[in-house]
């Protein structure tokens, strides 16, 4: 008798945003490495490639002409400018991923997550990670070590903004310690794959059941 994880699933786009300092990279990262069944999706960029950038692992590198053509063909789930280069997460390769049970993890903000909402929202779980407190995210921001006060000072400005739409997420988690965030995340993980309307393997399963 087959067991459930052994059914067909159709994948997810699963979402991590936070405001910098708060954690996301990191519990991206760990989650990338503990769980085989999710990649972190490959967004198209108008950027040019740096030394040891490998075209369609860390990014798909396009012309300004060809990124035009992309939006107007309404072939990005989301896209938007970053320091004067435009980068976007394209549909055709992600849908067909999660028509064969891929899952991607997307490391956004709160307007990429907005757009993914609008244009697939079935196939969205979104998960806001906040820090403990503006007082540890600030004492984190200045043990990196790498910023000035002004930028310090802009990025706390930034968090606050992007803590304000907390409630538009599906899940929020509190980061006070890295271990346990990453365990409650991964938990929301597992719980989405198990959902009956994702679990496509059920119909025919259940069919041969009531025979």
């Amino acid at each position: 008798m087959a067991d459930q994880e052994d059914l067909h699933r159709r994948g997810l786009m699963f979402i991590l945003s936070s405001p910098s300092g708060a954690g996301k990279t990191t519990i991206s990262h760990m989650l990338l490495t503990a769980d085989e069944e999710i990649k972190l999706s490959v967004s198209a960029t108008t950027r040019p490639r740096r030394e040891g950038e490998i075209d369609g692992i860390d990014y798909h590198f396009v012309s300004e002409a060809q990124f035009d053509e992309m939006v107007e063909k309404d072939d990005f789930y989301e896209w938007a400018h970053v320091f004067n280069h435009r980068y976007g997460t394209p549909k055709g390769y992600i849908r067909s991923g999660l028509k064969e049970g891929q899952d991607f993890l997307f490391d956004i903000d709160w307007q990429g997550t907005q757009q993914l909402y609008q244009k697939d929202q079935q196939d969205v779980v979104s998960v806001f990670i906040l820090p403990p407190s503006l007082v540890e995210l600030r004492r984190r921001l200045e043990s990196r070590g790498t910023d000035t006060a002004d930028v310090i000072e802009g990025r706390m400005d930034r968090a606050r903004g992007e803590i304000s739409h907390w409630a538009e997420y599906d899940y929020v988690v509190i980061n006070d310690d890295v271990d346990q965030c990453f365990v409650k995340v991964r938990e929301i993980l597992h719980a989405e794959r198990m959902k009956r309307t994702r679990q496509t393997g059920l119909i025919p399963f259940v069919r041969e059941l009531m025979e």
